[in-house]
């Protein structure tokens, strides 16, 4: 508690210079803010000229690859996590490791090398930790997502290395409403796991200058329904075999309990989720600056499907099996809830050199349980706060920039039989800049950052600490005024994480016994990008190439070990290298009856290999996606195609992924038109209903995507 204190009694050091008056700004600047904060909406379409709200430079043209999704497109593709939301999007995958918990995917990176974060600031949960543990952001509340690339993602943190996903929400409110009340709310229903779900929120202007904000959400998903069997190929033959070799030693109930795994089909059991979740804010809004506050509370309980033969006993410390049950015949869930409370602070300096001055803090308590059954297994505790202090510079003919600091620290602990991980702390504190300047049709743009980041397992008496430089310069040049070209380079460093250095213990959510590896050093990493964007009058076309190349790069694998019954997953260190690509491009075909007939898609791939090791574990395959969209001023439809290809390029005991086609189709109504972003949209996915699955997940074998799912879902705006 005393993190959220010290976050609410710097609000008095922000608060007196809001107000200070400032050199009254040009009546045209003043008129477009005015223009501008009119056109709000809640997940309003994003403008041709997209703006990074995330990034600490507003308005800025960033150099490297940036993806929005906002408005009917977030509504269309909301899912219960993020990962899952983001997951149509240009180098995007998800973890889907369940229905409850899903994190991004991007350029084949997850877990400690992306970065997920609400308004520039991280999640503070325990999402990174494990690919079980659910991200505390729910998407119901969210105005627009961002996913950011290139030298820019060094103002938010060394683990940034494979890309930041920004959440914007207005739980802070950022403008005054012009009217006396303004209400946005989303519900929607899902025949696949019978899921219901519901958002609001409310703004109202107390003074001039003074906003109130309220929101909540609400989100129940029965089992999830899948298009074939649960289990994949391998895992049936598995089961299969096990049956037969019950069946010839006489053993016939298990062996018939054998088949009747192999042969399960319609549901995951165990998958259900619901997930509440409650925020408040107040922001004082005045020409020379704004200070806004908020509370929030985040509740979810999920399923976790076990594998099967996942089974294990606990152990005494003297190595005889405790008496009780052995994991897998009882199913497990986790409950977590999280507060969080969060300071944003902007004064308008005004000045020739510094035009802004930003502060951003957030603190949270954060807790979730597994459950065995009805017991508690284990109980991991994490509380951390991190802020944020920006100067943003003027213009400068051309030149402008952003120069900060930045501080995070977390106290994590895990109490149980199965705590994998000691009591640890992690502090980090960095210092950033990113600068950027036109020249003509020329543009540069140079990111640096210095962290230093200290790691402790005081119950060990094991203390790490680490410093890291990371810089990165981009270059582009627009070949006429449609088309534009630019490369980036990049050198960055990241400081191993307390999981990756300490865990060493079963983990029953993951089936897995962890073991990290004290020895780690830093991760070290150059990087490369060149792209080419063309945007003319009907057709835009987007084309990225990247290679990343790594010393001591940081992974996971199996070890082809067991202890405590489970597979054993540790830590190791090696040179790997990443490369692919991504595209993505619209055009206009014709117009008939009213509509106007749309084409677009998108492709990726991403190919990444340990050095003597093979392949990285749970990458990608190539995937294209190819959409014909009919939109006219009340009616828009949709219809697409998702191709997935196989993956055979697996590490050592990892399966291979069957590829896959996924047919989807929308319809979306809106009775006021475009101007008003009230929607009544109906959509079909996944329309065959054919076995799906995602490399990127660690519970591919036995958590299939969805089957056909029929979607309602109605937003409102007044």
């Amino acid at each position: 508690m005393t993190k959220f204190a010290f976050l609410f009694a710097t609000s008095a050091l922000v608060a007196f210079p809001a107000g200070a008056q400032r050199p009254e700004p040009p009546a045209e600047t003043v008129e477009a803010a005015q223009a501008a904060a009119q056109a709000d909406h809640v997940h309003e379409d994003p403008p041709a000229t997209i703006v990074i709200t995330g990034h600490s430079i507003q308005e800025v043209d960033l150099l490297a690859g940036k993806s929005v999704l906002s408005g009917a497109d977030l509504v269309r593709d909301l899912k219960p996590q993020i990962g899952d939301t983001l997951a149509g999007l240009p180098g995007v995958s998800a973890t889907s490791f369940s229905p409850g918990a899903s994190r991004p995917v991007l350029r084949g990176f997850q877990g400690e090398r992306v970065r997920v974060m609400t308004d520039g600031i991280g999640s503070i949960d325990a999402s990174n930790t494990s690919a079980d543990h659910a991200v505390t952001i729910d998407p119901l509340t969210a105005e627009r997502i961002e996913v950011i690339h290139g030298p820019a993602v060094l103002l938010f943190g060394s683990q940034a290395i494979g890309g930041a996903v920004n959440v914007m929400d207005r739980r802070i409110p950022r403008r005054v409403p012009d009217e006396p009340v303004h209400i946005d709310a989303i519900a929607a229903y899902g025949s696949a796991a019978d899921e219901h779900s519901v958002g609001a929120a409310v703004d109202v202007p107390l003074t001039d200058s003074l906003v109130a904000h309220i929101d909540g959400s609400y989100r129940n998903t029965d089992d999830l329904e899948v298009g074939g069997f649960v289990l994949s190929p391998e895992l049936r033959a598995e089961q299969l075999e096990i049956a037969a070799e019950e069946e010839a030693e006489g053993h016939v109930e298990e062996a018939e309990e054998a088949r009747e795994l192999a042969n399960l089909s319609g549901r995951i059991p165990n998958s259900a989720t619901e997930t509440k979740t409650l925020g408040a804010g107040l922001a004082f809004i005045r020409d020379g600056g704004q200070l806004g506050l908020s509370v929030s509370y985040y509740d979810s309980k999920y399923g976790v499907p076990s594998r099967p033969g996942a089974e294990h006993h606990h152990e005494e410390e003297g190595g005889e099996e405790e008496e009780g049950h052995a994991h897998g015949d009882v199913p497990v869930t986790i409950g977590l809830e999280q507060f969080r409370a969060d300071l944003r602070g902007e004064i308008e300096a005004g000045g020739d050199f510094i035009d802004k001055i930003r502060v951003r803090l957030a603190a949270a308590d954060y807790e979730h349980t597994e459950f065995e059954g009805e017991e508690v297994g284990t109980v991991f505790k994490s509380n951390g706060m991190e802020g944020r202090f920006e100067l943003v510079q003027a213009d400068r003919g051309g030149w402008h920039g952003v120069t900060g600091a930045q501080y995070f620290v977390r106290d994590f602990e895990a109490i149980g039989a199965e705590a994998f991980v000691p009591p640890n702390e992690s502090r980090q504190l960095g210092l950033f800049t990113v600068q950027e300047m036109h020249f003509g049709r020329a543009g540069i743009e140079a990111a640096g950052r210095f962290e230093r980041s200290d790691v402790s397992a005081t119950t060990l008496g094991l203390d790490r600490s680490f410093n890291t430089y990371s810089g990165a310069i981009g270059a582009s040049y627009e070949l006429g005024n449609r088309t534009k070209i630019g490369v980036n380079g990049s050198r960055a460093e990241r400081a191993p994480s307390a999981e990756e250095l300490f865990s060493n213990g079963p983990h029953i959510a993951t089936q897995a016994f962890e073991v990290g590896n004290l020895d780690l050093a830093k991760e070290k990493s150059w990087g490369a990008e060149a792209y080419v964007r063309h945007d003319a009058s009907n057709y835009s076309l987007s084309a990225t190439v990247f290679a990343n190349w790594f010393d001591d790069y940081i992974f996971q694998a199996a070890t082809g070990e067991e202890r405590d019954e489970l597979p054993v997953f540790q830590y190791f260190q090696r040179g790997a290298r990443y490369y692919g690509f991504e595209l993505e491009g619209s055009a206009k075909l014709f117009e008939a009856a009213g509509f106007r007939f749309n084409g677009d898609v998108v492709a990726d791939y991403v190919n990444a290999t340990i050095e003597k090791g093979g392949p990285v574990p749970r990458i990608p395959p190539l995937r294209i996606l190819g959409g014909i969209e009919a939109q006219s001023d009340h009616v828009d439809g949709r219809l697409e195609v998702e191709w997935s290809d196989e993956q055979e390029r697996i590490a050592a005991f990892e399966t291979p992924t069957d590829g896959h086609t996924l047919v989807n189709a929308s319809v979306a109504w809106r009775p006021w038109g475009k101007s008003n972003p009230t929607t009544l949209l109906l959509s079909a996915n996944n329309i065959f209903d054919v076995d799906a699955r995602r490399h990127a997940s660690f519970t591919k074998d036995f958590v299939p995507l969805a089957g056909r799912d029929i979607r309602l879902s109605a937003r409102v705006s007044f």
